[in-house]
C-alpha cells in the first residue's frame, strides 16, 4: 500500500501526518510505504491513499485520489480513526 501526506510545500504538516501515519500503521499492523510530499509533486504519483489537511481540498478533490482530509495533524486519536476506516474500505 503506498500513502503520501501532502502539505503546500512539503516540510510541514505532511512530515507531521507522515510521523503519525508510521506509528498508526506499526500500531495496527499494517506494512505501508508512507511519503510526505508538496502539493506540487502529487501529480502522477502512484498513491492508494492520500492524506492531507482541508485548506488543501479544492486543490486535490478533482486529482481522482482516495484523499482523507483531516483538521488537525497533531490528533493522532482522530487521523487513526478516520484513516482506519479508509483503509477498511480499500480493502473491501
Amino acid at each position: 500500500m503506498n500513502i503520501i501526506t501532502v502539505c503546500g510545500m512539503g516540510m510541514g504538516s505532511s512530515l507531521i501526518l507522515k510521523m503519525n501515519m508510521d506509528d498508526i500503521l506499526k500500531k495496527n499492523g499494517i506494512s505501508a510505504n508512507v511519503e510526505a510530499c508538496d502539493l506540487g509533486s502529487l501529480t502522477g504519483k502512484d498513491a492508494d491513499l492520500v492524506i492531507t489537511t482541508y485548506e488543501l481540498k479544492s486543490q486535490i478533490d478533482d486529482k481522482g485520489y482516495n484523499t482523507v482530509y483531516v483538521k488537525n495533524v497533531i490528533d493522532k486519536k482522530i487521523i487513526e480513526e478516520t484513516v482506519m476506516e479508509a483503509i477498511r474500505n480499500l480493502n473491501k
